[in-house]
């Protein structure tokens, strides 16, 4: 989608052409469709099949732009592109919960951040180059064939409810096989993907396979999510009961507009101060996204070791110092070097929030993945969509414009610091109240 962003802007339409193809409306749609697919998919527990239809979507949303003859058109496949995208994020971080187990869940979502950090680097420069090269179709026809790759990833996925059925648990840490043919495992065993109980499951090999089956007295009765449908208004009441979910929504949801509050000021402000043309100030950005491909993993690592609030004050803390740097207007290599140390450690925020976010859903009943991180993507949503038009506004209206981001900016991440730190004692201290 950042490829095609290019292409767009580049071509010469009529006025009213520019907001319809941005990513600002696309965040809007991504926003406005995220409640009812997070509550539809943990309705009908499904999450192989949303993702599938997610990507057809976007497939065709994509052909749509390439070959859009009207404006009316392009309004309606940017509205696809971003129901396409909502579906995508939100279910593909509930399988990969779903999947993952508890011990190791910080670190497969810092694996799976790098990816949205590669898309940032590649997409850009690549929808840049194509459109030179082989026109306006060309960063469309590249993102085709991107999806289509992923689409034949998702064909082969094999869903957890799935796998139990032979015998294999992938949400239970692997451990060394015994040599019976009949053991006793403890698994997360349950009928949908949104409900976590534990359950003694026994394994035992039939023609070669091995096959789960629950002991006559250990019988599973039907989960409360799996038997009713549950209503927006409970779920929200439910998120609104943990302490640990607000406190990483809100985080996020200041992520959100610290990261994206740099997008309008940090390209004029290079072209303002050292002189640099479009092709400099993309290298100056990509030099900026590429620390992100570490500190993700990296902050998911500790966090399954140290937990996600340690991880997070600690991010935010060592990110606020930077924020201040940026705004030294003596050397480019300065500037560079804060950018990318202050990127580093902003976004490491974003894999031990989702972890985070992850180990709220399963301790609120009725609440799953898909809920949760239906409301990470809206909370960022809302964020990302403050966040251009704040900072543009911000540096049109004042002169020292850096120095202005770079003090809301810092006020950002210290509330979201105060709010993390303070709801987190609130909530080992046993005061499980809405904040």
């Amino acid at each position: 989608m950042s490829a095609s962003v290019i292409s767009l802007d580049q071509k010469k339409r009529p006025w009213g052409l520019k907001w319809r193809s941005s990513s600002w409306m696309v965040t809007f749609v991504i926003g406005l469709a995220t409640i009812p697919i997070a509550m539809l998919s943990e309705r009908y527990k499904a999450r192989k099949s949303p993702l599938i239809s997610g990507l057809f979507i976007l497939v065709g949303s994509q052909v749509m732009l390439m070959e859009a003859p009207n404006y009316a058109v392009m309004c309606v496949a940017r509205i696809l592109q971003g129901i396409g995208s909502s579906v995508v994020w939100v279910i593909g971080l509930a399988l990969l919960c779903d999947t993952s187990p508890p011990e190791i869940v910080g670190l497969q979502l810092g694996i799976a951040m790098c990816g949205m950090s590669i898309g940032f680097s590649i997409g850009p420069p690549a929808g840049g180059l194509l459109y030179d090269r082989f026109g306006y179709r060309g960063p469309f026809i590249f993102g085709i064939a991107a999806t289509f790759v992923d689409l034949l990833g998702r064909l082969i996925i094999i869903e957890r409810t799935d796998a139990i059925v032979w015998g294999v648990d992938p949400a239970v840490m692997s451990t060394k096989p015994s040599d019976s043919t009949t053991d006793v495992v403890s698994t997360s065993h349950h009928e949908d993907p949104g409900s976590h109980s534990d359950k003694m499951l026994t394994n035992t090999v039939v023609d070669g396979k091995q096959s789960a089956k629950v002991p006559e007295d250990q019988e599973i009765e039907p989960s409360s999510s799996s038997t009713k449908h549950l209503s927006l208004l409970f779920v929200i009441v439910q998120l609104s009961k943990s302490p640990r979910a607000l406190a990483a929504l809100f985080v996020i949801f200041v992520y959100g507009v610290t990261y994206s509050i740099q997008e309008p000021s940090v390209p004029l402000h290079l072209q303002d101060v050292w002189n640099l043309n479009s092709k400099s100030v993309g290298l100056v950005l990509i030099a900026a996204v590429v620390p992100t491909l570490f500190s993700s993993p990296l902050a998911g690592y500790f966090t399954d070791k140290h937990g996600a609030e340690w991880v997070t004050i600690l991010s935010l803390m060592l990110a606020l110092p930077w924020w201040g740097i940026i705004i030294i207007q003596s050397r480019l290599v300065l500037f560079i070097a804060s950018f990318a140390i202050e990127s580093f450690f902003t976004s490491g925020v974003i894999a031990p929030l989702t972890a985070e976010l992850a180990a709220a859903s399963r301790s609120l009943e009725g609440v799953g993945y898909a809920h949760v991180y239906g409301a990470f993507n809206l909370a960022y949503g809302i964020g990302t969509s403050i966040g251009p038009i704040l900072g543009g506004q911000v540096r049109q209206s004042l002169h020292a414009d850096r120095k202005r981001h770079s003090w809301i900016s810092n006020t950002s991440l210290l509330t979201s610091y105060t709010y993390e730190r303070y709801t987190t004692m609130f909530d080992r201290a046993g005061w499980h109240c809405a904040f």
